[in-house]
Formats: structure tokens, C-alpha cells, sequence
């Protein structure tokens, strides 16, 4: 199951999990209330898993692809390491299914806190256009991800302050009417 924690302040290397002492977990109904959501799915049989195509029809994610992120698999590896670790938005919902290795989404709360999430083997996520996150591999150094997308695939990050487009506005409205 999906593991999930208000970080630390420490800008120490960011593959490392930043819990803070005492730990703050942060349990799936309270991402839930910041339009994050989560599915555990069985990864070594993607292709065919009923849950991943009911999940897929119910959601009409249409478009699917499979990136590597590995310093031998992903081509100019440290730069697009940086990139997705630069706190930033999408105008489209970004979803995530993590099929090998683990790593990091980190999140912002409707206080503007950073949660962290762990993902790992299986696990699949959801996170609504407007909010702002960030991506990064953990100490494994390696994931292999399927990201999926309703219609035409969008990869434009827009990186904080952002606050402009109407996805931004549109989950902020959101936000208010959610009870913390």
C-alpha cells in the first residue's frame, strides 16, 4: 500500500524520503480531499490486467506510453531529473502507474505543504490539473512508469507561480469547497 507523509524541511538530496521526527502520515482520504487518488494494480501483468482496462474505460485515458527514467535508459538524464523535481502544474490530470523500480510525487496541500508519496511496483496515481507537484526517483535511481492521458498527450509543465490559468483557478475552487 501506498505510503504517504508531510516532508521536512531538509534540502538535503531529494531521492531521500525527508520524513520528519515525529512522522506526519497523511492517509489516502486526506489526499483524496486534495483531488489525489490512488489505485494498487497488479504490474506484472499490465497488459492484460481487467482493473487497469476498467480503470482506463471509466476515466477514458485513451493514450498510454512507457518511459524509463534511469541514467542508462533516459536521454539527457540529469536534466529531465531537475525538470521534473522543479515545483510546477499541468493543465490536464497526470496520471501515473509505476510498473517497475520507486520513487517520489510530492504535492502540495490546500495550506501549501509539501506531502510526500511514495510510489512503488503496482501503484497508480491521479493528480488533478492545477496542483502544484514535483517528480523525483528515490536512492534506487530507477522507474519505469506508464503515463497515461484522456486523448492527445500534454507534457507542458508550467512552473510555479502559475497561478493564472483557469486550471489553476478551476482546483483552487475545488479546494475551498473540500473540508480538511
Amino acid at each position: 500500500m501506498v505510503e504517504a507523509w508531510y516532508m521536512d524541511d531538509s534540502r538535503e538530496d531529494p531521492r531521500k524520503p525527508h520524513r520528519p521526527e515525529p512522522d506526519r502520515p497523511v492517509s489516502l482520504e486526506q489526499l483524496s480531499r486534495i483531488g489525489v487518488f490512488y489505485w494498487k494494480l497488479d504490474a506484472d501483468n499490465y497488459e492484460t490486467d481487467p482493473e487497469l482496462a476498467k480503470i482506463r474505460k471509466e476515466k477514458n485515458y485513451s493514450w498510454m506510453d512507457i518511459i524509463t527514467i534511469s541514467k542508462d535508459m533516459l536521454p539527457n538524464y540529469e536534466e529531465k531529473i531537475k525538470i521534473f523535481y522543479e515545483e510546477h502544474l499541468h493543465l490536464d490530470d497526470e496520471i501515473r502507474y509505476i510498473l517497475e523500480g520507486s520513487g517520489y510525487f510530492d504535492v502540495r496541500d490546500k495550506d501549501d505543504k509539501w506531502i510526500r508519496i511514495a510510489m512503488e511496483k503496482g501503484d497508480m496515481i491521479t493528480l488533478p490539473a492545477g496542483i502544484y507537484h514535483r517528480f523525483t526517483l528515490d536512492e534506487s535511481n530507477y522507474v519505469k512508469a506508464m503515463r497515461l492521458f484522456v486523448g492527445e498527450p500534454v507534457w507542458i509543465a508550467y512552473n510555479r507561480p502559475a497561478d493564472h490559468f483557469p486550471a489553476r483557478a478551476q482546483y483552487q475552487q475545488f479546494l475551498s469547497q473540500t473540508v480538511q
